[in-house]
């Protein structure tokens, strides 16, 4: 069976912020396994559950070279984050065909829910923690291109109308 597809913007869903996750459920692991699914078929280094038009704060990760590492997250938020940026390309499948150069923090540290329902703190760096950020970013409601000045923002997004 063919993955789900990503919202595609302008939907409004992307612009909500998700659902706290009151407990992990069969459900929420099934999901979970799902979005891998996605991610790895993009392929991408993160996804989270807004982006399948599913309103709950669940985010997956995997920025490892060999792959298979993902770290399952609900209720994921930053505890801390470096001073120091990391700028990277970053893109999205809710808006194919073009990137951006967005700086975020280097390193941070995050609070969520994992697959044990258990709370953890996990240190992430680099690719790992952009993603990160970037996945949280979908769960508030937030694009990567919110993080650009309105000249470059606009033209990413008059790029992306044409190629759409």
């Amino acid at each position: 069976m063919a993955p789900r597809p990503c919202l595609r913007w302008p939907d409004k869903r992307l612009r909500q912020p998700a659902a706290p996750v009151s407990e992990i459920t069969d459900a929420t692991r099934a999901l979970w396994d799902e979005m891998i699914a996605v991610m790895e078929a993009m392929p991408g280094v993160g996804l989270a559950a807004t982006q399948l038009g599913e309103m709950q704060a669940l985010a997956v990760v995997d920025a490892s070279t060999a792959r298979g590492q993902a770290v399952r997250m609900a209720n994921p938020e930053i505890l801390h984050a470096s001073v120091q940026l990391r700028p990277h390309e970053e893109a999205s499948p809710c808006l194919p065909g073009v990137s951006a150069m967005i700086e975020r923090p280097r390193a941070v540290t995050v609070r969520f829910l994992n697959a044990d329902a258990e709370v953890e703190e996990r240190d992430f760096v680099g690719l790992w923690a952009t993603s990160v950020q970037h996945q949280i970013d979908h769960l508030q409601g937030r694009m990567y291109f919110d993080r650009l000045g309105r000249v470059k923002r606009d033209m990413l997004l008059r790029r992306a109308r044409k190629i759409g």
